[in-house]
């Protein structure tokens, strides 16, 4: 599958190892790979040319069903939409990828650290549910592996969390700040810390983030990530 979509982290990540019920499936110059529960929806990524995508994606929903939601870049999920019955455009976002190692902060990195189970269930869960209650990322979801946090005068301030990973794409979710604290880059730390983490374990990181959140997107960038648009379909 790395051959045939081009080591694409996007759909290296949406195959998760093909286990689980994942699978792929790959037609001359496309590819698709589903999996289900990933990052709170099925998920069924979308790669490579458009004609060749369209028959794979039916084929695809027809095996693993409706509740798939294809996603990709944002014109070759437009053209699936336009071909395939019932595949109906959601919403666009950015699917954001790091490749090296971003530069250590030698000041922030040192307070910066992975969570034990009694901060994650006590602290992380009170922190997202006061200042980032829309967050994918919660503690005791499946599929969410550890949480990285940085405090202020003992006080948990900001969180990031490794979830739903590839063997070879680390997923950065649930990047959140405490609300008195924001404006002082604690996110960016934590993020450019469970990065570093996630790139040298797993080759590359990747996170999404929505595309108006310009001061995000900035952050990310800031710390080596590349901006990639996308589309979410689903299905009716």
């Amino acid at each position: 599958m790395r051959a045939a979509c081009g080591d694409d982290d996007l759909v290296m990540w949406a195959a998760q190892d093909l286990s689980g019920g994942s699978r792929a499936w790959a037609l001359g110059g496309a590819v698709v790979a589903g999996s289900p529960a990933v990052s709170r929806h099925d998920r069924l990524a979308v790669w490579g040319e458009a004609s060749s995508a369209v028959a794979l994606v039916r084929h695809a929903l027809g095996e693993l069903g409706a509740s798939y939601r294809p996603l990709g870049e944002v014109e070759l999920v437009r053209r699936v939409a336009g071909k395939v019955d019932g595949v109906q455009e959601a919403a666009e976002f950015s699917w954001m990828s790091l490749s090296t190692l971003p530069d250590e902060d030698e000041d922030g990195d040192e307070a910066v650290g992975w969570l034990d189970g009694e901060a994650v269930a006590g602290e992380v869960a009170g922190l997202l549910a006061a200042d980032a209650p829309h967050s994918y990322a919660v503690p005791g979801t499946a599929g969410v592996n550890r949480w990285a946090g940085v405090r202020v005068d003992g006080l948990l301030a900001a969180v990031a969390a490794e979830a739903w990973s590839a063997p070879t794409v680390g997923l950065v979710a649930g990047v959140a700040t405490r609300a008195s604290l924001r404006g002082r880059g604690l996110a960016g730390l934590v993020c450019r810390w469970v990065s570093r983490e996630l790139v040298a374990g797993r080759g590359r990181a990747a996170l999404m983030v929505d595309d108006g959140n310009g001061a995000a997107i900035r952050v990310y960038e800031r710390i080596g990530y590349r901006r990639r648009r996308v589309l979410a379909a689903y299905v009716t």
